[in-house]
This record gives structure tokens, C-alpha cells and sequence, in this order.
């Protein structure tokens, strides 16, 4: 299949899972509200769909890196998982005036819709070539980025009036996503499928803690480095989203509704600059491209610190996502490209993830506690010093990739 077509596909099936993913993190929340009064409950209770995520992403990339049918690996997943957690989905709206069947269905909704989220993802590194999994991948991210809009115009034109068909849009997109990709995608005719078939005649299936243990004990430390900076940059991006809201009205004198649309002109910025970052980074290297980019990211940060006004904060946090581009769209690329074999790259998406989402977890508490020490006006400096650990642990791997380098595309 031409790269063009699989990648619109998987960016397709990414745009309906996150469309249904950002309305439920914008509207969900008022839902308890109406029978939970501590925000910190409500947090916990938004929180578990990263928490199930940590634990089942990863065993089910496992699941299908080691599933053979006539339609693939990754399809039959889709195929169930994505009607059934639109349906789920739909039904949110229809039990929010019962607390414990409206918590029994985003338990239900966030265990199936995580079981999917990486195999969809790893039909991108299934079909496409190393060299040019970064264009694609940067694309599949622009996909998930309008999902953000997607959910703001919901929320803005229908939710008010038409809560019930707010919830119907997503899940109908998630539903026809499927219908598309049942019909046209056969993943048992991608390469890495075909690779995967000759080299299990030899060997046996790989299990999670199977990768897990060969990744904590290669003596190249790249592969576990990586997932670190995975976390460290998670958490620094993390928290420029989760502690921009009271930055605004603590240091900027901004309302609360002002203060919120702070990150808005950053997320065109992202998008803007994802494609060209890509293009740069298949062609000046992954790893390079990436440090400079969250060195930019880092810089944003430094200009929002000094220039203490909402304009100075805008500009700050539109640099900076245009640096987190970088990362964003090549850190995943490489991981897949440091996987020992096609056979596991949906396990290698899952502990992307596992290192993605423990930074969204981890990070705003981290640059929370050194906003406690430092004040409010230093949190955009607080962010660049963990963006720049991050940057720091990126130069390792990218000094221990020039040591034990075999050729690979990163």
C-alpha cells in the first residue's frame, strides 16, 4: 500500500479516537460536577483513563505484535474495539444522571478505547519505511492536534442545547473511521507483518516483561534513555498545558476565561510547524532536530519568564510548540526504530505511551512543588529546567547511538 494511503488512513482512525478522547476530557468533568463536589475527586476520576492506559496499552500492542489472521494483526482490534467504545461513548450522556452507572461507563469507555489507541497507532510503522516514518507520523499528529478544535466548536455550538448529540458526532466519526479501515486496510500485506511471519518460524513470541527485560539490560543504554525522555519531556509539556490557567490569573491578572485561552494560538503553532520539522529531521537526523527543537521549546519558556505580559506569554508558549513539534512528532519514530525487530513495534508504541502518560501524571506535580518554592512568576522557568533534563538525556542517546549505531534510521 502507498505510503500516502496508510498514512491518511491511520491518521483517519488517530482523528476519531482522539475526537471522542477530547470531548470526553472537556465535558465529562461538569457531568460529575453534578453530583461530586471535591475537584479532587473529579480529578482522580478523569485521571483513570491514564492510569488503565499505563497498564494496557503496552499488553495489548503485545497482543497484536503476536496475532495472525487473513486480515493482519492490527485490524480485527479495530474492528471490535471501535464500534464498542463509540457505543460506549455515545451512551455517557444517557446515564449522567446516575453517579455510579456514569462512572461504571467511563470505566468501561476508557478500558476499551486504551486497548486500541496504540494498535491503531502502530499501522504507521507496519507499512512505512524507517526513513520516512517521520512526514507520516507528523501528520497522524496534526490529525490529533484539529481534534482539539473539533471539540471546542462541540462544546461552543452544541453541548448547551444538544448534550445527547454532542456525543453522537465522535462516536459516528469513530464508527465510519472503522467502516473505512475494515474495507480498505489489510495489514497482513504490510512488510513489517511479512517480517514478522519469517522470524517467528525461528523464534518465539515476545511477551511485555520479555521486552521490558531486554531493553533494562542492553548494554546500549538508548532504548530505556529514550523512554526516560519520554517521561521528562511528557512532564514538561504536561505541565505548560495543567498550570497555565492559574499562572494567568495569579501573575498576568488575567479572568479565569482568559487565562484559559493562553495555550489556543500555541496549538496552530504545533500544527504549522510539525510537517517541516519532519521533513528537516529525515533529513539533518531524528535525534539532532529533536534536541534543538526542545531547546526551543525550553527558550519559549525562558522568553515567557522575561516577558511577564499575556502577549509575552502567548508568543512564549507559541515558540514552544512549535519547538515541542520536534519531539512530538520524532520521539516515537525513533523508538520504533530502535525496536530489534518489526515483530513488537506495537509494544514499542505502548511504552511510549507508558512514558508519555507517567510524565502527564508526574510532571505538574513536579513543576507544582517548585512553583511552592519558587512562586507563580518563575513557572515558565521551572518548565524549561525540566525540558532541559530532557534535552540532556537525548544527547546521551545520541552519543551512545554514535557508539554502538548499526545502521539504523534514526
Amino acid at each position: 500500500m502507498r505510503t500516502g494511503r496508510i498514512t491518511f488512513f491511520v491518521s483517519l482512525a488517530v482523528f476519531a479516537q482522539e475526537s471522542t478522547w477530547n470531548l470526553y476530557d472537556a465535558q465529562v468533568p461538569p457531568l460529575l460536577r453534578e453530583h461530586i463536589g471535591s475537584a479532587a475527586l473529579v480529578g482522580l476520576l478523569m485521571g483513570m483513563d491514564n492510569l488503565l492506559g499505563i497498564f494496557i496499552q503496552p499488553w495489548m500492542g503485545n497482543r497484536s505484535d503476536n496475532t495472525r489472521t487473513s486480515w493482519g494483526r492490527r485490524i480485527p482490534y479495530l474492528v471490535v474495539g471501535m464500534p464498542l467504545a463509540a457505543l460506549l461513548f455515545l451512551t455517557i450522556p444517557h446515564v449522567a444522571a446516575s453517579l455510579p452507572l456514569l462512572i461504571v461507563v467511563m470505566f468501561s469507555y476508557a478500558l476499551v478505547a486504551n486497548s486500541f489507541k496504540p494498535i491503531a497507532e502502530s499501522l504507521l510503522p507496519d507499512f512505512i519505511p524507517p526513513q520516512r516514518r517521520s512526514r507520516a507520523n507528523a501528520v497522524v499528529k496534526i490529525a490529533s492536534s484539529l481534534t482539539v478544535m473539533v471539540a471546542a466548536l462541540i462544546s461552543i455550538f452544541l453541548i448547551d442545547d444538544y448534550p445527547r448529540l454532542s456525543f453522537a458526532i465522535p462516536a459516528i466519526l469513530m464508527v465510519a473511521s472503522m467502516v473505512v479501515l475494515a474495507a480498505k486496510v489489510r495489514d497482513n500485506q504490510s512488510s513489517a507483518y511479512q517480517t514478522a511471519l519469517d522470524e517467528e518460524r525461528e523464534q518465539q513470541d515476545m511477551r511485555v516483561r520479555d521486552t521490558v527485560r531486554d531493553i533494562v539490560k542492553d548494554a546500549d543504554r538508548s532504548r530505556l534513555l529514550l523512554i526516560v525522555s519520554i517521561l521528562l519531556f511528557g512532564g514538561a509539556w504536561a505541565a505548560s498545558r495543567a498550570l497555565m490557567t492559574p499562572y494567568g490569573m495569579e501573575v498576568l491578572d488575567m479572568s479565569r476565561g482568559e487565562a484559559g485561552g493562553l495555550t489556543l494560538p500555541s496549538g496552530v503553532a504545533f500544527i504549522v510547524a510539525a510537517y517541516p520539522v519532519a521533513r528537516l529531521a529525515e533529513r539533518f537526523g531524528r535525534l539532532r532536530v529533536m534536541m534543538v527543537g526542545m531547546t526551543v521549546f525550553a527558550a519559549g519558556m525562558v522568553l515567557g519568564t522575561v516577558v511577564q505580559t499575556p502577549t509575552g506569554a502567548v508568543v512564549g508558549l507559541c515558540v514552544a510548540a512549535a519547538g515541542a513539534s520536534s519531539f512530538l512528532v520524532n520521539a516515537v519514530v525513533i523508538l520504533w526504530n530502535l525496536a530489534p525487530s518489526d515483530r513488537v513495534v506495537g509494544t514499542y508504541t505502548g511504552l511510549y505511551t507508558v512514558g508519555w502518560v507517567s510524565g502527564g501524571f508526574l510532571g505538574p506535580a513536579a513543576v507544582g512543588g517548585m512553583v511552592d518554592l519558587t512562586g507563580w512568576p518563575l513557572l515558565l522557568l521551572d518548565v524549561a529546567i525540566v525540558a532541559m533534563l530532557a534535552v540532556l538525556v537525548v544527547a546521551r542517546v545520541n552519543a551512545l547511538q554514535r557508539r554502538f549505531s548499526s545502521g539504523r534510521v534514526l
